[in-house]
């Protein structure tokens, strides 16, 4: 888990139900990694991904290759 502030924004892909993703875009300049978190729990964790990691997920998702559960 990371204590730094970040400035959280929510995912477009996220719905209204309550299945919404955040990240920190502005600390990916600052060290390579994309922090991630659940918005329902923005005490929870936080999931840093490396940013070619988090990039080629949204690659993925953009272009429906990742399925759907």
């Amino acid at each position: 888990m990371t204590t730094e502030p970040h400035n959280w924004i929510k995912s477009s892909y996220s719905g209204n139900g309550g299945t919404c993703v955040e990240w920190a875009p502005a600390h990916v300049s600052a060290n390579g990694i994309v922090p991630v978190r659940d918005s329902k729990s923005p005490g929870g964790p936080v999931l840093n991904v490396r940013a070619t990691a988090f990039a080629a997920f949204v690659t993925g998702v953009k272009g429906g290759t990742l399925g759907t559960a």
